[in-house]
């Protein structure tokens, strides 16, 4: 993560390559993948690509099992160390106040945990959230075919592992909730193609959200990007305006989190 362009001349171009192999394995099957595949998928030359991922190997970072690199087993030691959130968080604050201040609403940030479920890990509000939608949120956890963050994590999943996890009736929390899972892997397969979800009073009456993901340089679902309100200040008639503002966050968030894997 950048502290701003004037220290972009301090960036090291080696290590910001670096990364990029490493969130590319971190895409790769558990299998892993070979330097070529690697180099082409990341946009290296193969020789840059064999280089690092050497020198990634020398210090445990990445490991190879025949001709395939996978993620090493140091990193995973040094990852149970950090707090998978605090950064995150505080770079991405300022942006959910100005998008939750824009819209006079609430706004969260949740991000996708090893449980297939989805972690709430940021919230914003405007100055006039009052009610349901003022409480604390972070750390909240909702149904996943009955919240707009839940549908996005959901439509990730491939047809076959979803009828396998979701029961043909689904729990109901209003007259509006989908209820049957023939309906919802429908709307699930409409969220993939439009890139946005929306629940409708179907977790709490006359709520309506909004979410959006948000997806790393490999393209993996990192985070999904959520705007609540009351249906009496934000109804439908707000959303293509709202998905336009929210994707606007989005590309801000990605340039923030991505900014010198990308233009390495």
């Amino acid at each position: 993560m950048g502290d701003g362009p004037e220290h972009a001349g301090m960036v090291n171009k080696s290590v910001t390559k670096a990364v990029r192999l490493l969130r590319e394995l971190a895409a790769q099957p558990r299998t892993g993948a070979t330097v070529t595949t690697l180099a082409k998928s990341t946009g290296l030359s193969r020789p840059t690509a064999f280089r690092l991922l050497y020198s990634l190997e020398q210090g445990g970072l990445v490991d190879r099992v025949d001709t395939n690199y996978v993620l090493g087993w140091e990193l995973a030691r040094l990852g149970r160390h950090a707090d998978p959130y605090a950064g995150l968080v505080a770079h991405a604050q300022p942006l959910l106040q100005e998008l939750a201040d824009q819209f006079n609403e609430s706004v969260t940030l949740s991000v996708p945990n090893a449980q297939d479920g989805l972690d709430l890990v940021a919230e914003a509000a405007g100055s006039h959230v009052v009610g349901v939608l003022s409480r604390n949120m972070v750390g909240q956890r909702y149904p996943m075919h009955a919240s707009s963050t839940g549908k996005v994590l959901l439509a990730e999943q491939p047809l076959d592992k979803l009828r396998a996890v979701l029961p043909e009736k689904l729990d109901a929390f209003t007259p509006h909730t989908i209820t049957d899972r023939a309906m919802l892997l429908k709307e699930l397969d409409q969220v993939r193609e439009q890139g946005f979800a929306i629940i409708d009073n179907e977790l709490e009456h006359e709520v309506l959200s909004l979410s959006r993901p948000i997806r790393d340089t490999a393209g993996t679902l990192v985070a999904v990007l959520t705007l609540n309100g009351p249906r009496s200040r934000f109804g439908r008639d707000r959303i293509p305006e709202a998905l336009q503002q929210m994707q606007r966050t989005i590309d801000r968030l990605a340039e923030l989190f991505w900014r010198d894997s990308l233009g390495a």
